[in-house]
């Protein structure tokens, strides 16, 4: 039969699966010599037995635990009800995971009538032995029984009420007398019998309720938040119990070895003297800080202080430690990996390097993605977010606090922005046109669209928190508020949102800022990071700013500039961007299709180049073209908007001189640069009825009717990406040029330039040759004006459309590198629009586990992630120095970081918050999963 028992004297640390975390390190504190009170464990698996069999025992377990038992009675040299040595012990829950607080605990088990005036007799401290027999009725009767705790406390609270007393401590015997007969009537009264009196009784309904609160509400609630799997079980620990309340030279107390708030070296915990354990905890006395035990009882911290070195040297992490002084002896109850604040864990394994109780690699493991979020995002203050009222809750789309005036729209959000108020843009979702408003507030907050929606992209990259998908709340436009359950929030008002977790308060909820320049221990650890990954960490970045900041947080590149954001006005310019863009779009109708043909016997005149007829024919054509007014008028568009383009090219490169910047060429679909539709038809029919402004009239309508003709059911698979270079004709042609003339700068100026063009929304080879041939001469000609042939460029393509991941061999032949656009590619592999899904039914689809994960935030390893796996193959195969990164919101994920490692990518490219966590998500990809040297 299976072993299901272990003393504390056959286990060790590394049977944390089998023992629970607190058995193990029992287990291995009492190898190590250490003051450990005897007993013995019941293992996890045991536990899992006993929920199959429905709360009950499996075959042989409990004569197991009473060969312990009697193992334990002879190595104390106390029994369970014996009346001259009575043994008393605690039932302690113990997961192979920290769950503090999750689960049950029973002290003083074994304690009855006739043990408590035996122990008065032994002891000679009536204080102490009823004070202990009543907390442990309340303990059994709440974690054993599952009656109500505040009943029980009720009891004392009315002997102390009658005894004009605040304090536990200040009850009189008498009064404790009372309080245990108290609690007895009340049991019987409750169930119907008297309180347990046999140790063994108590013993087996112990145990049993330490398995069962396994599997509690708060328990299972805890594992899904910190992602424990349910399965491990937890294992119970019997022990003997020391008692802290047996006079003021007895006491209780909690240490870390290390600070958990700041990791600063040195003890920090609390001690109550004449108290047990759970006083410690529940608040209701002062403790002594362990700094100030320091001065009054120096041997006493001295001994806690040489404990803590030997154990923390043992396992070489920082301990968090609990123990009791029993009449003046110390013993220690037990020892776990500390808890600790995201600084906390950074600043512990990088002093733990540097002191060489582990290496470098160890320290990076230890540090979590998670600690690097939270420390680099601005964070509400946890009490004052803990006072502030709850409005509604969303999905968490980017991390940090902001704090501001609701504004729901983008240009009052830009003037009140400009005039110093902080803002807090709301919006049924956020589109392109928000840009200006977006840029000046501090945060998003929107009804509808997911994690990798407009504003969450928008957040991440720059930065700002975002609660995204907030279905709760009702967002009135007309009148500039929103609803939600009793409360009406308008514009003006004050709420603050909380992008890591999706909570949106109403009000002002303080905030704690953090300065990542001033982080060096973060700043080391990730050094030490950058040494051990091998994929490369880029950023995606649209302005100079955003890839300053960047480099700042260690990026090495840029893997997406997105160029569409270059088209919208800036402040400061006279000439507007946008107002060329339309033009263009308008004059496109008659334009477009005379210069594509022109392009057409071009490219058969290069074929052909002796062909006289197809020569006329491009003579005639030509010369038509160059006299016609919209022809005119779309290339002067094209003219004016490229300057701006390139003026935004400089900066960039500028700020990643040395580094490798992948431009992405145009790729949303042409109507989001028009006026909406719905709009621009409410005013022409507004301009009908009234009769008013004939020629104004006019305008609209030839504008509705391009807006019409461009409007598409399903714009994400419309007329977008490389789609949209191939018909308007000088587009990207003009977009390259601007590229290239900004490399000849930059070069010139002494700038270490690596520009890389990126053709996005490319599904078949043809698209990609045909794009690329027509970019190849303009960046030609560019560099051969420039006298700079040398200069060195490359043109690749998005991989977002499954056709173009499974025809990757052929797209290989033209592109020199890939770029895995995941959000799109994840979008078309599910057939899941984003925006729609993640507000209506795809959360609900995670949470029944129909889907492992959100596959918008984690890559879907099964689907899209066998797609990339064959793409990369495939696409290698035809080139095998084929550069392959990831620009998607994926790129800052660190599962989604691990398998971009497995399969062999070159980069991953993220915001420029998430640049930190991806570069220790690589690192910790290599160490989990190393690659052949």
């Amino acid at each position: 039969m299976e072993k299901r028992v272990y003393d504390f004297t056959e286990g060790n640390q590394t049977m944390k699966a089998l023992l629970g975390g607190k058995g193990a390190n029992l287990a291995e504190m009492t190898s190590l010599g250490i003051n450990i009170p005897p007993g013995f464990t019941i293992t996890t698996k045991t536990c899992n037995e006993f929920m199959k069999a429905g709360g009950k025992f499996p075959k042989g377990l409990w004569e197991e635990v009473l060969e312990h038992v009697k193992t334990l009675e002879k190595t104390t040299g106390k029994k369970f009800n014996d009346l001259k040595a009575p043994l008393l012990v605690s039932v302690r829950s113990g997961a192979p995971i920290s769950m503090p607080g999750m689960m049950d605990t029973v002290l003083n088990l074994g304690i009855n009538d006739a043990v408590a005036e035996a122990m008065v007799k032994l002891t000679g401290d009536e204080r102490f032995v009823w004070d202990a027999y009543r907390r442990f009725i309340t303990m059994f009767s709440d974690v054993v029984m599952g009656l109500e705790r505040h009943d029980f406390e009720g009891v004392l609270d009315k002997i102390k009420e009658s005894e004009g007393v605040k304090g536990d401590t200040d009850v009189s015997i008498k009064g404790l007398k009372e309080t245990v007969a108290g609690m007895k009537y009340l049991y019987k009264e409750q169930k119907g019998i008297d309180f347990p009196k046999d140790p063994m009784e108590q013993l087996k309904a112990s145990i049993g309720a330490v398995f069962n609160s396994w599997d509690t509400p708060r328990a299972r609630t805890y594992r899904k938040f910190e992602g424990i799997d349910d399965s491990m079980g937890t294992a119970c620990n019997i022990q003997t119990m020391v008692f802290g309340n047996m006079g003021w030279d007895s006491g209780s107390g909690v240490l870390f070895t290390r600070n958990p708030s700041d990791g600063a070296k040195g003890l920090f915990g609390e001690i109550l003297f004449n108290a047990q354990g759970e006083d410690v905890v529940a608040g209701t006395r002062t403790p002594i800080k362990l700094s100030e035990l320091h001065d009054q009882q120096p041997k006493l911290y001295k001994e806690l202080e040489d404990i803590a070195v030997k154990v923390e040297d043992h396992y070489k992490d920082m301990q968090d430690m609990e123990f009791t002084i029993e009449r003046g002896v110390l013993w220690m109850l037990q020892t776990r990996t500390g808890k600790r604040t995201a600084r906390s864990a950074i600043k512990v394994a990088v002093d733990m390097a540097e002191e060489g109780l582990i290496d470098k690699r160890t320290a990076v493991k230890r540090i979590t993605p998670n600690n690097v979020d939270q420390l680099l995002h601005p964070q509400f203050d946890p009490a004052s977010k803990k006072a502030a009222i709850q409005l509604a809750k969303g999905l968490n789309a980017s991390p940090g606090a902001a704090v501001g005036i609701a504004i729901f729209n983008a240009d009052r959000a830009e003037e009140h922005g400009k005039a110093g108020d902080p803002v807090i843009l709301v919006r049924p979702e956020t589109t392109p046109d928000d840009v200006n408003g977006m840029i000046v507030s501090q945060g998003f907050l929107t009804q509808h669209g997911g994690g990798t929606s407009h504003a969450a992209v928008v957040a991440r990259g720059w930065g700002k928190p975002c609660v995204a998908g907030c279905e709760d709340i009702r967002i009135d436009n007309n009148r500039n508020l929103f609803t939600v359950g009793e409360y009406t929030v308008k514009e003006g008002d004050w709420i603050s949102v909380d992008g890591a977790t999706g909570e949106v308060f109403l009000g002002k909820v303080s905030k704690i800022e953090t300065a990542f320049e001033k982080e060096t221990e973060l700043i080391k650890a990730l050094e030490w990071a950058d040494e051990i990954k091998h994929l490369g960490v880029l950023t995606n970045a649209d302005n100079p700013e955003d890839a300053a900041r960047a480099r700042q947080f260690g990026a090495t590149g840029i893997g997406l500039c997105r160029t569409e954001h270059m088209f919208f006005d800036q402040d400061g310019e006279k000439i507007s961007r946008r107002e060329n863009v339309v033009n263009m779009i308008l004059k496109s109708e008659i334009a477009a299709p005379i210069l594509r043909q022109l392009e057409a016997l071009e490219v058969a005149l290069e074929a052909n180049p002796g062909d006289e007829e197809t020569k006329a024919e491009y003579k005639e054509l030509k010369k038509k073209a160059d006299a016609n007014p919209d022809v005119k008028q779309y290339r002067k568009a094209l003219e004016n908007i490229m300057p701006f383009q390139r003026q935004d090219f400089l900066g960039i490169f500028e700020a990643m001189d040395g580094y490798p910047v992948i431009i992405r060429l145009i790729d949303p679909p042409m109507h989001e640069f028009l006026p909406p539709r719905e709009e621009l038809l409410q005013e022409v029919t507004e301009l009908r009825c009234t009769g008013k402004n004939p020629e104004i009239l006019k305008e609209k309508e030839y504008l509705l009717k391009v807006v019409e003709s461009l409007w598409e059911t399903n714009p994400m698979l419309g007329l977008r990406g490389c789609r949209a270079g191939l018909m308007y004709p000088g587009l990207t042609e003009m977009q390259v040029k601007a590229i290239m003339e900004a490399a000849v700068a930059v070069k010139k100026a002494g700038v270490d330039v690596h520009p890389e063009i990126m053709i996005p929304l490319t599904s078949h080879i043809n698209e990609l040759r045909e794009e690329k041939n027509k970019l190849q001469k303009v960046v030609k000609k560019v560099l051969k004006d420039a006298n700079m042939e040398h200069l060195h460029y490359k043109i690749g393509t998005m991989i977002e459309i499954p056709r173009a991941a499974l025809t990757a061999d052929e797209m290989a032949e033209s592109a020199e590198f890939f770029s895995f656009g995941t959000n799109d590619l994840t979008q078309m592999t599910f057939g899941i629009s984003r925006d729609d899904a993640e507000g209506k039914f795809l959360l609900n689809f995670v949470d029944r586990k129909l889907l492992p994960s959100n596959p918008f935030q984690v890559i879907d390893r099964e689907g899209v992630g066998k797609l990339m796996k064959m793409c990369v193959d495939a696409g290698r195969k035809t080139r095998p120095t084929l550069e392959i990164g990831i620009c998607g919101e994926h790129g800052g994920d660190p599962s989604s970081i691990e398998f971009c490692h497995l399969i062999g990518l070159n980069y991953v490219s993220c915001s420029p918050y998430r640049v930190p966590i991806a570069r220790l998500a690589a690192a910790h990809a290599e160490l989990d999963y190393p690659k052949k040297k």
